[in-house]
């Protein structure tokens, strides 16, 4: 069987071609020109780019493949979570191809891309404790079976990807967050600063990133004579420590041994580290995918949306859009042992 998948929940236009699950071609169109001077992803700016790029990008990806429409058997796109603009455009085109060429048509939960995207390297036992940590979500999930999730924590404002990029910004650093931090922060001092680890009262395993901001923006007035790289040190630090710990409840409360971190926070080196450290101590195994594949992409979209298609499983063309698209039910820890 050979997807077509197509990614454009953001500012990345991606397709991608998989022959029974395995990658033939991965192609994206970063915006991240333009988007640049505003230090964030401008919605309407992303998916009027969207248009630009997606036919384009959809023909390299199928001569980087060696194949043609015409080999085409199904066609997975992104239906959610996302900016509904950018959404559209691939959603849009996915159906079009689909109605078309008369292959089936899945709609993919962008989240679901991301904790599969590591059985493109190789297959993955369940059940599994799942960390996506991004620009737009930073949540737990809990992978009991194939195509069965629940959500176990999340963010209650912002993710850890925007917290790096606002504060990124505020130190000047520029965009994207993340890597400007990761870059800023290379022989700093991560505890010049004093910086909280914030946890949300009553919900252990739920994350907040707001305060942090608050608190570097407080720290720099009362720090004004710090050096840049120890101030960027102590924020990433910050985040990393409260990733980890995260992970390290849910384990204790799941008593998972397998951890998929992924996302494009996940592309973190230090966090990437820590985590590692961690998993090591907790006698679990730690699974990160390459750095390639820790940013959006179509090959994890075309991946779960092949998983589906092969079960037999499709959607129809009046599917839409879904700006926030829950992966699964809210559950606690104690049911899942239960």
């Amino acid at each position: 069987m050979i997807v077509l998948g197509i990614e454009s929940s953001c500012d990345d236009t991606g397709a991608a071609v998989l022959r029974d699950g395995r990658e033939l071609s991965n192609v994206v169109a970063s915006q991240e020109a333009v988007h640049q001077p505003f230090g964030g992803v401008v919605p309407e700016l992303a998916a009027r780019n969207h248009i630009l790029h997606i036919v384009p990008v959809i023909e390299r990806a199928l001569e980087h493949a060696g194949v043609t429409l015409a080999d085409v058997d199904g066609i997975a796109a992104t239906r959610g979570p996302g900016l509904v603009g950018s959404l559209l455009v691939g959603l849009c085109t996915a159906k079009a191809i689909a109605r078309r060429r008369g292959v089936p048509f899945v709609g993919v939960n962008h989240i679901e891309g991301h904790l599969l995207s590591i059985e493109l390297e190789g297959p993955l036992e369940r059940p599994f404790l799942g960390l996506v940590v991004s620009g737009g979500h930073s949540a737990l999930y809990w992978a009991a079976a194939d195509g069965s999730y629940a959500v176990l924590g999340q963010t209650r404002d912002d993710a850890a990807g925007e917290a790096f990029d606002k504060a990124a910004k505020l130190l000047g650093l520029g965009y994207p967050g993340g890597r400007a931090m990761e870059e800023a922060a290379r022989g700093g001092n991560p505890d010049a600063m004093r910086l909280p680890r914030p946890r949300v009262k009553g919900a252990e395993l739920d994350l907040s990133f707001s305060g942090l901001k608050t608190a570097l923006w407080q720290g720099l007035e009362r720090n004004r004579d710090l050096p840049l790289a120890d101030v960027a040190a102590s924020f990433q630090r910050a985040i990393v420590d409260t990733l980890v710990e995260a992970v390290r409840r849910a384990i204790a409360g799941t008593g998972a041994t397998r951890i998929v971190v992924t996302g494009g926070v996940s592309a973190n080196g230090p966090l990437r580290d820590a985590m590692a450290r961690m998993a090591a101590e907790e006698g679990a195994t730690l699974l990160v995918p390459p750095l390639k594949r820790c940013t959006d992409n179509a090959a994890m979209i075309a991946y779960a949306g092949w998983r589906r298609l092969a079960r037999g499983e499709s959607d129809p063309l009046t599917l839409n859009a879904v700006a926030e698209l829950p992966l699964g039910p809210r559950r606690q820890c104690g049911e899942l042992r239960g």
